[in-house]
């Protein structure tokens, strides 16, 4: 497999470089967007509380990504459960049912996409931005763990989803959307989970796969999609930590322990969705942990891929 994945990492490189470049020096400040309206779609890294929670620390502030990129553009952006135009749903996955907890009332991310271009056209300003991932490569790791699958077929699974997630955008684009931010799951092999069940290979290599395959089948649509490499990012945030005002990359400041299916990864496991300033570690300063769970980010390492996204984004339009 190791030739095949090279092969595939050279693929990757490529497309990421062309998503990345085109329209390279087009963010001037006549032309910089001014996004009428922000939609977003995804999972829990994206959710904004579609029941009242966020998988973060929840401190009431701005304590999540997208939301951190709509403060940049002065915009409001709540979930639709409370009349807003975010989307993203906590365990929502590509296309597959049930979502990473079993549960099948979960909207995809093709669904929540459905409900959106039922509300009418997209406007010529409208700012979209696309994230999954996260939870296919829980339900796969899931499986993995049970024995129903191996890794290599786990694998092959997330880069199936990946280019099923650029078949999600590429009907954004075909319905009109001419600005599409793509986000697909970070580096899952440095995350908490990964070191605690000695599953950093088999999640890194699906984690890449995902977004290989992914940036692959978008590559044609350079001009309208802009990706950001949550990977990329979250790797630097876990090596250096002190470089984004943190102090620990390597464990969950929070103790809220689910005795249910939790955040996917198994029964009695930390849940950032029921966390709280008042549920973290003994003398703690959340503030100074980059994950508040195994797998999902505190409210600072949402904040710093957040202003990343944005800047990305401000760059490139």
């Amino acid at each position: 497999m190791s030739r095949n994945w090279f092969r595939r990492a050279v693929l990757v490189a490529a497309g990421a470089a062309s998503l990345l470049l085109a329209a390279c020096g087009s963010g001037t400040i006549e032309s910089q967007l001014a996004p009428t309206r922000i939609v977003a779609f995804g999972d829990a890294f994206a959710d904004l509380g579609q029941t009242g929670v966020r998988y973060t620390v929840n401190d009431g502030g701005i304590d999540n990504w997208t939301q951190r990129v709509a403060l940049g553009f002065a915009l409001p952006l709540v979930p639709v459960s409370a009349g807003g135009t975010s989307y993203a749903t906590a365990h929502a996955r590509v296309t597959t049912k049930p979502d990473d907890v079993g549960n099948s009332a979960t909207p995809t991310v093709k669904e929540q996409i459905n409900a959106f271009l039922a509300t009418g056209a997209i406007g010529a300003n409208d700012l979209f931005i696309v994230n999954a991932g996260i939870s296919d490569l829980i339900a796969e790791g899931a499986r993995v763990a049970a024995g129903s699958e191996t890794a290599d077929q786990m694998v092959l699974n997330a880069r199936q989803a990946g280019r099923d997630l650029a078949g999600q955008v590429r009907r954004l684009v075909d319905a009109g959307a001419r600005f599409v931010v793509v986000v697909g799951p970070y580096n899952l092999g440095r995350s908490p989970w990964a070191t605690a069940t000695a599953t950093s290979t088999v999640l890194e290599n699906a984690s890449g796969g995902f977004n290989g395959d992914m940036l692959v089948a978008l590559v044609d649509l350079g001009d309208k999609v802009l990706y950001v490499d949550a990977a990329l990012q979250f790797n630097l945030m876990v090596a250096s930590p002190a470089g984004f005002d943190m102090t620990n990359s390597v464990d969950p400041v929070c103790t809220s322990v689910d005795p249910g299916p939790g955040i996917g990864i198994g029964p009695g496991e930390i849940n950032s969705g029921l966390c709280t300033p008042a549920t973290v570690r003994a003398g703690a300063d959340y503030n100074f942990y980059l994950f508040a769970d195994k797998v999902y980010p505190t409210p600072k390492g949402h904040s710093k891929f957040g202003d990343y996204a944005f800047s990305r984004i401000r760059s490139r339009w």
